[in-house]
């Protein structure tokens, strides 16, 4: 694949005139930005005095005009002002009047030289924007930005009487001059300016980046070095790198295929052809921010072998903490960088800004809960889109139903696929240490239920129930999602429970807040379903709604987390810092949202917001129905009249144990047409329409097709079901009607597999049709009679013929010509020829070799 920097550089900031990406800032010295908050700040106090390091009694002091010339020494190459300009010494008179107020949205705190001086004749005049000659006094216009101009001759200086304001504004009085300016001659523009090349950079800017990587450093030790795996056993905090197991992973191919990755080392953006932007995407609870954490912690750490320790900068910042943020530096002067920073926001802008200078990497987490991604001028989006910092390479982790829209096809992306069952194991020894007959009757419970093991494929389930099954807990008798996150939150609140009763609590005090806990489910619900989907509240606000008692049970159980988090009261606001309430992860908040659903479909009148995206919040439906038989029922019903409502109805209905009838109809409306199992589903997708087929076929529901869209794997010759990629079982359905089984394009079916597939089509009793796509069948000179009654299709070529099985033999179905042993076999060279170039040809003539 091309490297795609330069494309996103030609759409983006490489090819359009530089300027600020801090909104409100240029990128002149600091004491010009201070100044233009400051006078709308109240919180500062006398910011102007403290810059120009002056105080109430302070003397006159002279500001220095620079000689013919100077202006060559320090110009700011974005502006085309002199350095010069903006370190003027000052007289002032105390006693004067104030006047003259600096506009809140000057770019400076006191007029430069050749506003003092008067305009060049060139330059453009507003009234009132010059001093004449003879030192009287003019109203100033502090909204002019004039471009430098020279003064001839030397020792000039100016003198003029102010007063700052202890809101920051300036108030000019006086203002005299020795001699009078002499303007230069009329500048002769050049029609073809050369820009002068970059000055080398100095040992400060050095200093400067040395000072931007310490200090990232810092502040990802503090995350990576706080993992909590048990959120309510509050001791038992580690280091990233001592808990991280890998997860399975695929990258899209250029032909929307997803291909299996070896490590998250080939994830480096920018290397080996990886597009500049990666989307790594997963289910909740899938280690995507784990995932990030690791990554922060190769390259702070300088791990070896690692790619993740190249970069000369990486920057991690959580897409929920930035709603309102204007800017990437705003961001990471707020998010990324320890309080005491001891850099400016134009430093970190001139680091990230410089092309070819640096390498960067910035990783956007959690962008399903960035509460401005329905803006689409946030900066994020314009980031992601090229129209600024185009060399910066970008690793954004999201929800798999939550993907930025509107995205270049260069953008690759990645899949989280969760643990097999190797690295199930790998990541039970790590909880359950030092033994290994507990080791193995958990994992031996993992076997015996399916609904388990597709669960502890996500990271967050798996530790969990390593710990509660090292507990003793009999797990694998839960049968749905439903009745683990149920028994979870449970082992969750009696821990504490027990534990703040032996400090004395009441016992009942404390089960009333377990069981009682309608404010939570409200706010959780109202949140859920809004546009921003903000699971955050101020501390203040969520203990006067629920109480300090019930806020504090669940705080230290782990269902809620209290944190620290910076914010800008305004627009031009200095930041501030709050306390506030979130729960531990999303999926806690969904599950006390599921509660409220219940009580809102029991009315008879609710209808489902508009904009609910039905695949995020499909765990959130999916409690609903188990947590209530009649209100799931109303939930299943409400999503099979909505529109795309049929996926979420293939994960609900299994969480239901008794199909009432309205969910007996609303089934039957979906597998009466094409019921699709594909290798790009998640595994609990999977899980959920296995379950929903079995039921299905229990209740006597007429299923009209399967399609094995790529999922199909294998067969097992002992029990006869049908293996599927990533190794979930497809029992024989007594009431399915049609089978069709695409393959990779180019495979090559065993002479196993096709048996298999024929005798698992024996037991699928009203099974009329079975047909097979992009695949080579094996030669076979007679077949079972059983099939007679089966009409078997073979379409083994794109744009080819189709072939029909009938009295045992293979027939070309237009034709009706018999295929031959010798057809057969001229068949098969063309069939290879096709797919010559594909991955299953490749890797037969690999093996051949």
């Amino acid at each position: 694949m091309a490297d795609s920097s330069s494309t996103y550089q030609a759409g983006g900031s490489g090819d359009q005139p530089k300027k600020s990406i801090i909104p409100g800032f240029s990128s002149h010295n600091e004491h010009r930005r201070l100044a233009d908050r400051a006078a709308t700040d109240p919180v500062v106090t006398d910011p102007a005095a403290q810059l120009l390091n002056l105080t109430k009694s302070d003397s006159e002091k002279d500001i220095p005009i620079e000689e013919e010339g100077a202006h060559s020494q320090g110009v700011n190459r974005e502006r085309g002002h002199s350095e010069a300009e903006n370190e003027a010494t000052v007289d002032r008179d105390p006693d004067e009047p104030s006047q003259y107020p600096m506009s809140p949205t000057s770019s400076s705190l006191m007029p430069s030289a050749p506003e003092l001086m008067g305009h060049h004749p060139n330059l453009p005049m507003d009234d009132g924007a010059m001093l004449p000659p003879g030192g009287r006094t003019q109203p100033m216009n502090f909204m002019t930005q004039p471009s430098w101009v020279n003064i001839a001759g030397s020792n000039n200086k100016v003198n003029i009487s102010y007063h700052v304001q202890s809101t920051g504004r300036v108030q000019l009085a006086t203002s005299s001059f020795l001699p009078n300016p002499v303007p230069p001659p009329n500048p002769v523009p050049s029609p073809n300016p050369v820009p002068s090349p970059n000055p080398p950079e100095s040992d400060g800017e050095e200093d400067t980046m040395s000072t931007f990587i310490r200090e990232l450093k810092k502040t990802g030790s503090f995350l990576y070095d706080k993992i909590q795996p048990i959120p309510y056993i509050k001791k038992e905090v580690y280091s990233v790198d001592s808990v991280f197991i890998e997860v399975g992973m695929e990258r899209q191919d250029e032909r929307y295929n997803w291909k299996t990755l070896g490590s998250y080392h080939d994830i480096f953006p920018g290397e080996k052809g990886n597009p500049r932007i990666q989307i790594i995407e997963g289910d909740p609870g899938y280690g995507k921010s784990t995932l990030a954490l690791q990554m922060v912690y190769d390259w702070c750490k300088e791990v070896p072998n690692s790619p993740f320790s190249r970069p000369d900068i990486l920057i991690c910042l959580n897409l929920r903490q930035l709603g309102g943020m204007e800017s990437i530096v705003q961001a990471i002067k707020q998010f990324a960088l320890p309080l005491d920073s001891e850099l400016e926001p134009q430093d970190v802008e001139q680091l990230i800004r410089k092309k070819g200078k640096n390498n960067i990497w910035v990783i956007f987490d959690a962008y399903d809960e960035y509460p401005d991604q329905h803006n689409k001028d946030n900066f994020v989006m314009q980031i992601l889109e090229g129209k600024i910092l185009g060399h910066v390479n970008i690793l954004l982790t999201t929800r798999s139903s939550c993907i930025p829209p509107g995205l270049g096809a260069l953008t690759g992306r990645i899949r989280l696929t969760g643990f097999d069952d190797a690295a199930q194991e790998r990541y039970i020894r790590k909880v359950v240490t030092g033994d290994n007959e507990a080791v193995k009757k958990i994992l031996e419970q993992l076997n015996i239920n399916p609904t388990l093991g597709v669960l502890c494929q996500a990271p967050l389930f798996s530790v969990m129930y390593a710990h509660l099954a090292h507990k003793g807990g009999m797990l694998h008798k839960l049968s749905s999602v439903t009745e683990f996150f149920g028994h979870m939150i449970s082992c969750f609140l009696s821990h504490k429970q027990n534990k703040l009763s032996g400090a004395g609590d009441s016992p009942e005090n404390l089960q009333t807040h377990a069981d009682t806990h309608a404010a939570l489910d409200k706010l959780a619900f109202e949140a859920l379903t809004s546009k921003m989907q903000q699971l955050v509240w101020d501390r203040t606000f969520f203990c006067r709604k629920l109480g300090e008692e019930f806020y504090k049970l669940y705080v230290d159980a782990g269902i809620l987390v209290e944190e620290e988090e910076t914010y800008i009261p305004a627009p031009g606001k200095l930041p501030q810092r709050k306390r506030v309430v979130r729960f531990y992860h999303k999926l806690f908040g969904e599950w006390y949202a599921a509660y409220h659903l219940i009580e809102c479909v029991k009315s008879r009148s609710y209808i489902l917001p508009e904009n609910i995206n039905l695949y995020d919040l499909k765990f959130f439906l999916m409690f609903a129905c188990g947590l209530d038989q009649p209100g799931g029922s109303q939930v299943i019903k409400l999503l099979g009249e909505t529109k795309y409502g049929e996926t979420s109805v293939v994960l609900c209905a299994p969480q239901v144990k008794e199909w009432s009838h309205d969910i007996q109809t609303t089934v039957r409306g979906i597998v009466s047409s094409y019921v699709d199992i594909g290798r790009a589903d998640s595994r609990l997708l999977q899980r959920s329409t296995i379950q929903l087929l079995e039921r299905a076929s229990q209740h006597k529901i007429p299923i009209s097709h399967v399609v094995l869209n790529v999922s199909f794997s294998s067969v097992d010759p002992d029990s006869l079901p049908l293996v599927l990629h990533p190794g979930l079982c497809l029992p024989p359905l007594s009431t399915l009607q049609e089978l069709v089984i695409v393959t990779e394009y180019g495979r090559e079916v065993t002479v196993d597999e096709w048996t298999g597939i024929l005798n698992y089509a024996k037991r699928c009793q009203l099974l009329k049709k079975l047909r097979f796509y992009w695949c080579l069948l094996p030669w076979m000179d007679s077949f079972p009679t059983s099939l007679d009654n089966v009409e078997v299709l073979w379409y083994p070529l794109v744009a080819g013929c189709c072939y029909i099985l009938r009295s045992g033999r293979w027939q070309n179905e237009e034709s009706g010509e018999i295929l031959t042993r010798g057809a057969y076999d001229d068949l098969v060279t063309k069939f290879r020829e096709q797919y010559r170039d594909l991955p299953w040809q490749k890797q037969r003539r690999a093996e051949r070799e």
